[in-house]
């Protein structure tokens, strides 16, 4: 007899199977379902939860495989819903400059790397991921040592905050950029120094000409780049991942890029289960009957919800404004040490149109709003959206919340939206970023008790690689928030480290519209599991992030760990 799933699993819990698959006992289970918070064991059978403790009546006795948890914590699996999976995977193909701290490291690495027969996947480019700026100590990088380490070879450097490159000459030749006084283009700046010589650095917009160069990306790099990345996930909890923007725009990799997941999911290689955002970029008028109306989408309509437990599109990501990093977010006042408060990524009439026609079509809306103007804007446009189409069956989303406001924090709730705010940015970028906010910003920024408080679903997520991405050092960040020279960062909007763990999983489930069927042990819901080395609820705040994860589970299936934990 088949199992029943989803609401009617949940409302019967004495499941009755022939066997279980695998019962996992002797465990410290924290179930993340308030009518059961904590459990000894749980029942898997074909990738989804049967049931906990007395739930599984005689099926305990039946198990094909039982696995003694040695008294190790299990948690629901976690789930990052903003992270850029592509991204992160080809920064491990890539020269990794994450632990350069000054220019003349940076010249080392790329020489070294230069001297040899190496590759990056796309041609003779030579790309190097994981640039830190704010950590550069010292003289800042020149074109010209640029040019001399790099023997001829296109380069172009990806800034952490994925908002700019530098390049070298050779790349901004190719790129049709000229090496002294080039044309800036719009919502975007073309670094130059004051003779007008080019820098090699490329803001926002600016970046655009050398992505046509390097892009569309080979397929095989998109699918071992999705290989390397969901491999690192599984080792470190991670169960379901959502990549905040592909297919199209600067943040994407080729127009086939959801295809490449698919040859990826086809070949084995996605240990995780991914859902993908869309960038608006990549729709395209729809044409529909006539009295239908006019929409944005993919061609055949295919919108928000495609796919299916492992592999789904999800909402559309909408870049309104630049960085907090860089100084490009779009706020209402300028930036405490400068005479200037950023600017939004494009025309907001034309944007708000855009927007509006998605929804027309059927999708959700994921918008990239850091700056306080920007999240006004972002609110405002998915407010008139949700008037006009009604709630989408995946919720609206604001993504990031550099600054907000309560009374934004307010709104933003009325309109039935979810803010994602990435608690580990203040961990590694909290000081500049206070430096260029201010005390009074600081207190409004990346909010996480605020938003509790004003009833908005709080998920969990990283914005990985821009900065660390395991969730248990993000977890660590909701509950300490302190930057990297432990100072406070907003301590107000500090939140338990039960409410932390709550984000990862049941509020990442209902950021991501999978509530009910991931998130928490619980019968009906995916097999979806961590084993942990300690009870993260009770080890001191400073050593959340040091706590062992010794297995993970993806649909009941053994995805992490050593043959022990075997189902």
């Amino acid at each position: 007899m088949s199992p029943p799933t989803g609401q009617a699993a949940a409302e019967a819990p004495n499941v009755q199977v022939m066997q279980l698959d695998t019962l996992i006992t002797n465990a410290n289970i924290i179930t993340g379902d308030p009518d059961r918070p904590r459990a000894r064991s749980v029942g898997l059978w074909n990738g989804s939860i049967v049931g906990v403790d007395d739930q599984l009546g005689a099926l305990a006795d039946s198990a094909t495989n039982v696995i003694d948890a040695g008294g190790a914590t299990v948690t629901p699996g976690f789930n990052d819903v903003h992270a850029h999976s592509v991204m992160f995977g080809e920064s491990m193909i890539e020269i990794n400059l994450a632990e350069c701290v000054t220019a003349e490291q940076v010249y080392e690495a790329l020489d070294s790397w230069c001297s040899g027969d190496n590759t990056c996947g796309i041609g003779d480019w030579a790309v190097a991921s994981n640039y830190r700026p704010l950590q550069i100590t010292g003289d800042a990088l020149r074109i010209d040592v640029l040019d001399r380490v790099t023997r001829g070879r296109p380069l172009v450097i990806k800034h952490n905050s994925a908002h700019a490159y530098t390049a070298n000459s050779e790349a901004l030749r190719r790129a049709g950029i000229a090496l002294t006084d080039p044309e800036q283009p719009n919502n975007g700046v073309i670094g130059t120094d004051t003779d007008g010589h080019v820098t090699g650095l490329l803001d926002e917009n600016a970046m655009r000409p050398l992505q046509a160069l390097i892009q569309p990306e080979p397929q095989a790099l998109l699918q071992e780049a999705l290989n390397q990345a969901t491999n690192r996930y599984v080792s470190e909890g991670l169960t379901s991942v959502t990549d905040a923007g592909i297919a199209g725009g600067w943040i994407g990799h080729s127009p086939r890029e959801f295809a490449a997941y698919q040859a990826a999911r086809d070949a084995g290689l996605l240990s995780t289960r991914m859902q993908t955002m869309v960038t608006i970029d990549a729709l395209h008028d729809v044409p529909g009957a006539h009295d239908d109306p006019e929409v944005q989408g993919l061609t055949a309509g295919v919108r928000t919800g495609a796919g299916d437990e492992w592999l789904q599109i999800g909402p559309t990501k909408v870049f309104s404004d630049g960085s907090l990093i860089g100084s490009t977010a779009a706020m209402s006042e300028d930036y405490h040490h400068c005479n200037h408060h950023g600017y939004f990524q494009g025309d907001p009439a034309v944007m708000r149109e855009r927007v509006l026609a998605a929804a027309a079509g059927g999708w959700s809306i994921a918008m990239h709003a850091i700056g306080d103007a920007a999240v006004v804007y972002a609110t405002e446009v998915i407010a008139e959206a949700q008037y006009l189409y009604g709630t989408p069956s995946m919720p609206h989303r604001i993504e990031h919340g550099g600054v907000v406001t309560t009374e934004q924090l307010t709104k933003i709730a009325r309109a039935n939206a979810i803010l994602v705010p990435q608690p580990q940015f203040i961990a590694e970028f909290g000081d500049a970023m206070a430096d260029k906010l201010g005390p009074a910003r600081t207190e409004l920024s990346y909010p996480a008790k605020r938003m509790l408080d004003a009833g908005i679903v709080l998920p969990g997520s990283s914005d990985r690689p821009v900065a660390d991405g395991a969730p248990l050092t993000v977890m660590q960040a909701f509950v300490q928030r302190l930057t990297e020279t432990r100072q406070p960062y907003g301590p107000d909007d500090r939140i338990t480290v039960e409410q932390a763990l709550h984000a990862y999983t049941v509020g990442s489930a209902r950021a991501t519209g999978w509530y009910g069927r991931k998130g928490q042990v619980r019968s009906g819901q995916l097999a979806d599991l961590v084993v942990l080395g300690e009870d993260l609820t009770k080890v001191p705040d400073d050593r959340i992030s040091s706590v062992p994860v010794l297995a993970t589970y993806v649909g009941g299936r053994r995805a992490y760990g050593d043959s022990r934990w075997e189902a």
